[in-house]
């Protein structure tokens, strides 16, 4: 169920991505790159490896973009607390 829930956290993020006319290109780019990555380690098999590295950019993600883009931040926030709900 988790896994559900993050797939449509992450669909928001696209659209937010896309309707979003504040965002830089290079935010943009930045933000799809995080999305990617989730996507990726969903597939992948579990391990033992930490994922501690994608929390830490995800929170450097919403200090960025907490004042210009609450929308985005909110987002965020819930796909990191996703994310911990799931063990990544």
């Amino acid at each position: 169920m988790p896994e559900r829930e993050l797939q449509s956290q992450l669909q928001q993020l696209h659209q937010q991505l896309t309707q979003a006319e504040k965002l830089t290109e290079a935010e943009r780019a930045s933000l799809q790159a995080l999305a990617q990555d989730i996507t990726a380690r969903l597939t992948q098999e579990p391990s033992t490896e930490t994922h501690q590295p994608l929390i830490d950019e995800l929170s450097l993600a919403v200090e960025r973009f907490e004042a210009d883009h609450p929308n985005v931040t909110v987002t965020l926030r819930s796909i990191i607390q996703t994310l911990m709900n799931i063990g990544i």
